[in-house]
């Protein structure tokens, strides 16, 4: 992604952020960055320190975890007009990260100084009900990943992984690898692949070289 496609903070604060006070607004132009990352880049990674919050302001991030055997568990998605939780919770109390965070795609961000967060909290109510917000949402979507992996059986895991992709992007066409659908469902590509020609002669989806057409 090219510095001459980005916009100035205060114009991806009017058009991913608009229930933020003008004053808020104004002030996070004034004290964010504007930083663009390429797809496969790391916005965190385990261990690290933080410096600033991240407000995402284009593009998409995969948050995960990674496994002591250098395997992933797919945490969940930041989408434009959100930030991430756990990157506040670390900031503000000076603790490392625990997850790792990668650019799905081309991905645009504004880093918001931590010494920020104290006075934003106390002086602003859309972000305190902003941050609140997204801590529940975060909370609803870990709930929902553990729920799969606890009550329910790979071909369901399956399923409902493949519809939440339907349901971020928008479109039929999944752009995604057996392999990295394996890695964010902590199972084996070959069992992916397998259950993925079920649905396919079941008439559920479309399996193309490239990425997966999503018929429901």
């Amino acid at each position: 992604m090219y510095l001459w496609w980005m916009k100035s903070a205060m114009e991806y604060l009017d058009q991913r952020f608009p229930q933020f006070e003008p004053a808020l607004r104004q002030l996070l132009a004034e004290q964010c960055v504007v930083k663009s990352l390429p797809a496969g880049e790391k916005l965190m990674q385990t261990g690290q320190y933080f410096r600033s919050t991240m407000l995402i302001a284009e593009g998409r991030a995969k948050l995960y975890r990674e496994g002591a055997d250098g395997g992933e568990f797919f945490m969940y998605y930041l989408e434009p007009g959100q930030a991430c939780a756990l990157s506040m919770i670390c900031a503000t109390r000076q603790q490392t990260s625990e997850v790792m965070a990668v650019a799905e795609e081309d991905t645009v961000v504004l880093l918001m100084p931590i010494g920020l967060m104290d006075e934003l909290m106390h002086d602003y109510k859309s972000w305190y009900y902003f941050v609140i917000e997204s801590y529940r949402t975060r909370f609803e979507e870990l709930l929902g990943v553990i729920d799969n992996v606890i009550f329910k059986g790979m071909d369901e895991r399956l399923e409902f992984y493949l519809k939440n992709q339907y349901k971020k992007l928008q479109r039929r066409e999944l752009p995604i690898t057996h392999q990295a659908i394996a890695n964010d469902l902590n199972t084996s590509r070959e069992v992916v692949s397998r259950l993925l020609k079920k649905m396919e002669q079941q008439k559920r989806l479309v399996l193309y070289r490239n990425y997966i057409e999503w018929l429901g």
